[in-house]
């Protein structure tokens, strides 16, 4: 089956409450596409509605929640499905050792076990038209660790592993997956961390009690918190960029701190990446 002229694509984006998702959504209708934009909170789809967006529940951490949305989806499309683009996620912040068993589950369960199962479940789809577009919208922490963030760096290193086996085992589908890989970027991505911080973490007796004072005060900034933050708008290029080209690429750095850290990856040593990253 030949691939659908651009006015005909359709894209199913989760976590399109805000920042990332809620740009991408936007800017993919804009351009001619035939968006469904979901979301967590009821209420927020009730706001995308409004907004002249295809909307409906779909919460990546309740595999009920996701196959109700992917069938009416499909239900909308007659069954076919031009891309996904998995985006709902949240940071968990917090010292390895004072992640509890149910804090590092949960995070996985959000920005890895439900992008997996939601992916699995388009695969047919998309095997049987022959053609179809993945993006998983990792982070630079996606293949660079820091400190306080282990539960996220090991989701995203877990999801660039998953992605990478799964795009060697589609070669000669028509599937094509892409990561993009983002530094900075503007979104309430803090103020979210902030609040799964207070739920998950006890700093009063833990070994890095003055380091959360740190934490929380970054986490509180207003503004950008660090140089180099772009809007998600260019996020957004890079997506598009995933959708539309011939021979998307297989991973997209958005921000100067990914490209530059990618540089550096290839050419030190890992200690002396150590030492940089344990700077930042």
């Amino acid at each position: 089956m030949s691939v659908p002229a651009p006015a005909e694509k359709s894209v199913l984006i989760t976590g399109c409450s805000s920042g990332i998702g809620y740009c991408v959504a936007k800017g993919l209708k804009a351009r001619g596409y035939r968006v469904f934009a979901t979301a967590r909170k009821a209420e927020d789809v009730a706001r995308l509605k409004a907004e002249g967006l295809e909307s409906c529940v779909l919460d990546v951490s309740d595999s009920a929640s996701i196959r109700q949305a992917l069938a009416w989806v499909l239900e909308q499309t007659g069954g076919t499905l031009y891309a996904l683009f998995n985006n709902g996620a949240y940071g968990q912040p917090g010292a390895v050792e004072d992640l509890s068993r149910d804090v590092l589950r949960r995070q996985f369960e959000t920005n890895l076990f439900g992008w997996h199962e939601l992916t699995c479940l388009v695969l047919p789809v998309m095997r049987r038209q022959g053609y179809g577009r993945i993006v998983q919208n990792s982070s630079v922490l996606g293949f660079v660790a820091m400190k306080y963030r282990g539960a996220y760096n090991a989701s995203k290193f877990a999801l660039e592993g998953l992605t990478d086996t799964l795009r060697l085992e589609l070669k000669g589908t028509g599937i094509h997956l892409s990561l993009v890989e983002p530094g900075p970027i503007l979104s309430k991505f803090r103020d979210n961390a902030y609040q799964h911080y207070k739920q998950g973490i006890d700093p009063t007796h833990s070994a890095h009690r003055f380091a959360y004072m740190a934490i929380e005060e970054r986490l509180l900034k207003e503004g950008p918190a660090v140089p180099f933050t772009l809007g998600p708008e260019a996020v957004l290029k890079a997506v598009i960029h995933a959708l539309e080209a011939k021979r998307p690429k297989l991973r997209y750095y958005v921000t100067f701190p990914t490209h530059l850290f990618a540089f550096l990856r290839r050419i030190l040593p890992f200690r002396w990446l150590d030492w940089i990253v344990g700077k930042v």
